[in-house]
Parts: C-alpha cells; sequence; structure tokens
C-alpha cells in the first residue's frame, strides 16, 4: 500500500470540503478549489479526516493512490493556510512593481514587460526586487512564478536575472586575459 497515500487527512477549522460524484470541492478562507478524482479511486470523508482509498492493486492505481491524496491535502492546505513563492530580481536597473492585476518588469530590454497575474494569484513588491506571489492552488502558483522567472532566467557569469529566492546560481569564471596564446 502507499506510503503517503494511506494518511490521513486531517480537516482544519473552517474548511469545508464537500464529495461530490467523481470530484472533490474544498472551500476555506482563502478560496475555493475543485478537482476530479480519477477513476478507481475514492475519497471517504469519516468525522474530521478524509481518507484516500484505492479500488484495486492494478500498477496505474498503486502510483494515482499517493498522488491523489497529496493533491487533496495540497487543496485543503492551499484555502486554510495558501502557497507563497518568493522571486528575487538582481541586476542594475532591473526592477518591478504591481499595477492591478498585472506585473510591471523592467529587465534590461528596449520595453516594458508587462505579466497579467491569472485569476487566485496576487503580487506583493518589496523594495522593488522582491516579489512575492501568493495563492490558493499550488499548481498555479508554480506555474506563475516558473513563467515570471523564464522572462529572464539568471546567467551564469553575474547572476543578472530573476530567481527563487532559495535557488543557488552556480557562477561561471570569465575569460582570462592573456594567458593562452601568447608566442
Amino acid at each position: 500500500m502507499s506510503r503517503i497515500g494511506r494518511l490521513p487527512i486531517s480537516i482544519p477549522d473552517g474548511v469545508k470540503v464537500a464529495l461530490e460524484d467523481g470530484a472533490i470541492r474544498v472551500e476555506g478562507p482563502k478560496g475555493k478549489l475543485r478537482t476530479e478524482v480519477l477513476q478507481g479511486i475514492q475519497i471517504k470523508l469519516e468525522g474530521n479526516q478524509l481518507r484516500v482509498v484505492r479500488d484495486g492493486e492494478e500498477r496505474n492505481l498503486k502510483a494515482l493512490h499517493g498522488l491523489t491524496r497529496k493533491l487533496v491535502a495540497n487543496m485543503i492546505e492551499g484555502v486554510s493556510r495558501g502557497f507563497s513563492r518568493v522571486l528575487e530580481i538582481n541586476g542594475v536597473g532591473y526592477r518591478a512593481e504591481v499595477k492591478g492585476t498585472d506585473l510591471h518588469l523592467t529587465l534590461g530590454f528596449s520595453h516594458p514587460v508587462v505579466f497579467p497575474l491569472p485569476p487566485g494569484v496576487t503580487a506583493a513588491v518589496e523594495r522593488q526586487i522582491i516579489v512575492t506571489l501568493q495563492g490558493a492552488d499550488r499548481e498555479i502558483l508554480g506555474k506563475t512564478a516558473a513563467m515570471i522567472r523564464g522572462l529572464k532566467p539568471p546567467e551564469p557569469y553575474k547572476g543578472k536575472g530573476i530567481k527563487y529566492r532559495e535557488e543557488v546560481i552556480q557562477r561561471k569564471a570569465g575569460k582570462a586575459v592573456g594567458a593562452a596564446g601568447s608566442a
């Protein structure tokens, strides 16, 4: 049996869980999320806990068992506490600001970059170089952070670009001057 899949999911106060035919809907203070439950996997509500159960012992059901449990646990954590992702902008003149639901970035291009934030994701900017993204859906938040980072990934020589706060950039040495070809 899946080690992750067999763990129960506790439901915190203020979170409502509704089991529909083939789907689960979760509502909390940070938002509402809904997902389809794959065929062969069942979710059972037992008091203040959820259990994910599979119907058989096929290899694909075993793989989906832990995945479904983690997706439902992420939904419950997202609507109760939310998720956040922090990006740092490095480079002279590089900066960001939030205007409405758009993130305006100056990244050394000939034009400013306007990135529209998807519904459910909010951004806050400190000191014009630290962007904090917040949202209830972990998947959408991660995709948004990756798309923003993809606008100007950090380069290995000076480290200029957008990186995750916890990311470590492996730096390379520049050119060695006059050592090799003088004869």
